[in-house]
């Protein structure tokens, strides 16, 4: 029968390596009950590999993180049965913990923004510990970020900017499936272009780490799209005749320098210089000058 033995998956940094721990209850039985414990990975959707078994009578089990049977980026999973040692024939049904992933992700793992100079919070977070290889090494993982436009002619032209080239996520107590933690924020380019909605992506890789552990590995992309939105626009234009961002029109025939454009919400304006163009017949002035903040 099933005996509830509800195997859990936790990170584990033991004598500075990082191991994964299979922990399960342990029911009370004479005699005392043996656990078979199968560990997996997924191999490719749908498949498993099978990377570790062992039997015991302890209510835990241990596997290493050693970067060839199990590898950063690895989805791992543990079963476990019972068994009586005088009665092995005898088995409890198989319990199967939830998927563990071990690794760096992002929060949330995709993003959709608008072209609206919003800041969006993307968190980037080590499920398993920080390791510190030797004495003089500071206990962090250093993440260069670089962002990709997917869809645009034009390389080197993300439709995204970051508040940060790296980000450094710095070894603490493991708590809620997050050992390690850093934010970063994405905006969007307002780019004054109808180019319809565009999709970007941040890629993140680990610099400067000794550990192969580390070295090999490169986390998951996070894909942004961004909602391309109409772009207002005002003009001054001849003797300077004036259409605002919502379509009012008049004329500023003085000669002088004005402010044409504030924004409210941000450092920036737009001053305009007007001169007399029109001489001794008519009082007309024409914009001579602009000035951008």
């Amino acid at each position: 029968t099933s005996l509830s033995l509800q195997p859990a998956i936790t990170p584990e940094l033991l004598q500075g390596h990082i191991h994964l721990k299979c922990t399960y209850s342990h029911p009370p039985s004479k005699p005392p009950l043996q656990y078979l414990v199968l560990w997996s990975r997924l191999s490719s959707p749908g498949k498993r590999e099978q990377i570790y078994h062992e039997t015991t009578l302890e209510s835990f089990s241990y596997v290493e993180m050693d970067g060839t049977n199990l590898r950063l980026g690895d989805t791992v999973s543990c079963t476990v049965t019972a068994f009586a040692r005088d009665t092995p024939e005898q088995q409890s049904l198989t319990e199967e913990s939830k998927a563990f992933y071990a690794g760096i992700k992002f929060l949330p793992e995709s993003l959709q923004i608008a072209e609206d100079g919003k800041e969006h919070i993307l968190t980037v977070l080590s499920t398993v510990p920080i390791a510190c290889p030797g004495q003089d090494d500071s206990c962090k993982i250093t993440l260069q970020l670089s962002t990709e436009d997917l869809g645009s002619q034009l390389p080197g032209s993300p439709d995204i900017v970051l508040s940060a080239c790296q980000v450094d996520l710095l070894q603490v107590p493991c708590s809620e499936s997050s050992c390690a933690e850093a934010t970063v924020t994405v905006t969007a380019v307002t780019d004054f272009g109808q180019d319809g909605n565009r999709v970007s992506r941040i890629r993140a890789e680990p610099v400067g780490q000794r550990d192969l552990l580390w070295r090999a590995y490169t986390p998951k992309d996070v894909k942004v799209t961004v909602r391309d939105l109409p772009t207002g626009n005002c003009y001054s234009f001849t003797d300077p005749h004036i259409i605002t961002f919502d379509g009012w029109r008049y004329d500023n025939y003085k000669i002088g320098t004005f402010l044409l454009c504030q924004s409210m919400s941000r450092v920036f304006e737009v001053h305009v210089r007007q001169w007399d163009c029109g001489g001794h017949r008519s009082a007309t002035a024409c914009n001579c000058g602009v000035a951008a903040r």
